[in-house]
């Protein structure tokens, strides 16, 4: 007779929290929803910050960070990342590995008996350069071996994964569960400083994110009462930011902000302060938008790039307005469109709340742990 599993749930993915990024507050959020729930979770991970400890428990998660050697763009390297990977999975039901990963094809291969789910949340792209086409390459090849060796891969949006460069190995295996958004409670409006419209972004401040093209946008509006707020990391960010290339576009406009991080007990007062929030990425790096469907459940419309993926919970709610990626101009009009709407903000976050609620999420993927691939 086989013995009882340790872990109901192992989960393998390159950065945890406390790094902030949509796939790692994603993979905390479900972490965390599944353990609350009685299961028994382990999360393994880099250690991306020497000071933080190798084996911690975390709001009911055991997590598991092994050593990192170096650094490669916005990759690490941990040799005893995949052993341990491999090791605990022998003693799950059930292994998720979060793809963008260059490893998820190894281990793919080298878990054997348990059951594997790939979460694929985007492509990588990077600059132009033969060596930076080598990466997304072989990034590209180790996805397609990980997917094809899944028992299901549960990607956000079907938008995206029609899209994707590895769309033809995501077939008969695609399970659509979007990201789980946290609704934030009610905020006090401590940011804002005018009687104007406030717009808001709130992300890593790096250069998938567009915003040279926000501010571009936002200073085409002729109006001194407006203001911009963008929050966001841009000192401890994996590959670099681009925060001096955005302080150049800001130049002397005082109407505009970077407030840097923000911890997550000021995220409601954030989205309490502002009118509008603007995700303008240009790069398929932004497959969904996890800040901004929580924005959007604030009660706040989100102004968005067009393309797939990340413009889905705009299209799917109507509560916000779509704009061509790279185009400042265009972002000029949907602010001032959106300022000027009639927009049922109410209706809008209702909507919002059905369909991406975290509590909701979560229960999908406990309903695919206790399906037939993790018994």
């Amino acid at each position: 007779m086989a013995a009882e599993p340790d872990y109901d749930l192992v989960v393998a993915l390159n950065y945890y929290a406390p790094y902030v990024s949509g796939v790692t507050e994603a993979a905390r959020v479900i972490a965390e929803g599944l353990a609350a729930s009685g299961l028994k979770v382990a999360v393994v991970a880099g250690r991306h910050e020497s000071g933080l400890p190798r084996r911690e428990r975390l709001a009911g998660v055991q997590i598991v960070r092994t050593g990192v050697v170096a650094r490669f763009g916005k990759g690490i390297v941990s040799p005893t990342f995949v052993p341990t990977v491999v090791r605990m999975a022998g003693r799950a039901r059930m292994l998720l590995l979060h793809a963008p990963m260059l490893e998820a094809g190894l281990i793919a291969v080298a878990v054997r008996h348990t059951p594997i789910v790939t979460l694929y949340h985007c492509d990588v792209t990077l600059p132009p350069g033969m060596l930076n086409r080598l990466q997304e390459r072989a990034l590209d090849a180790s996805h397609r071996l990980a997917c094809r060796r899944s028992a299901a891969v549960v990607v956000t949006t079907d938008d995206y994964a029609r899209h994707s460069r590895v769309s033809a190995a995501l077939r008969d295996r695609e399970v659509v569960i979007p990201p789980p958004a946290v609704v934030r409670g009610n905020g006090s409006p401590s940011f804002r400083s005018s009687s104007g419209t406030h717009v808001g972004f709130l992300g890593r401040i790096v250069e998938e994110k567009g915003l040279e093209y926000l501010v571009k946008g936002f200073r085409g509006l002729d109006d001194p009462e407006a203001r911009l707020l963008i929050g966001g990391d841009y000192t401890r960010v994996a590959g670099g930011s681009v925060v001096d290339q955005v302080r150049a576009e800001i130049g002397d406009d005082t109407r505009i902000s970077l407030l840097g991080f923000l911890p997550e007990d000021s995220l409601a007062d954030f989205y309490a302060s502002i009118d509008i929030f603007a995700l303008p990425s240009v790069t398929a790096l932004e497959a969904f938008g996890l800040v901004q469907v929580e924005a959007m459940m604030a009660g706040v419309p989100s102004l968005t790039s067009d393309l797939p993926g990340v413009r889905i919970p705009v299209q799917r709610t109507g509560f916000g307005a779509i704009v061509p990626p790279r185009d400042a101009a265009a972002i000029t009009d949907a602010i001032a469109h959106l300022r000027d709407g009639n927009l049922d903000r109410e209706a809008g976050s209702r909507t919002t709340r059905e369909l991406y609620e975290a509590r909701t999420v979560v229960e999908r993927f406990a309903n695919l742990l206790a399906s037939p691939l993790g018994r």
